[in-house]
């Protein structure tokens, strides 16, 4: 069993660029998610300010 986990993560000698791909798309995805965040937060505060902001 554990030679069949450790074949399927080697991927055939390409694992390292494969998992790291992988790794890089969720890292810039996370990204892309934490700034849209902190983007609209702030989008928010200031229509606030300016009392713009519809009420829920």
């Amino acid at each position: 069993m554990i030679l069949l986990a450790s074949g399927f993560f080697a991927m055939g000698g390409y694992g390292a660029f494969i998992w790291g791909a992988y790794g890089a798309a969720v890292l810039a995805l996370g990204a892309l998610v934490v700034t849209s965040i902190v983007q609209h937060r702030k989008a928010r505060q200031a229509l606030a300010r300016l009392g713009l902001e519809r009420r829920r």
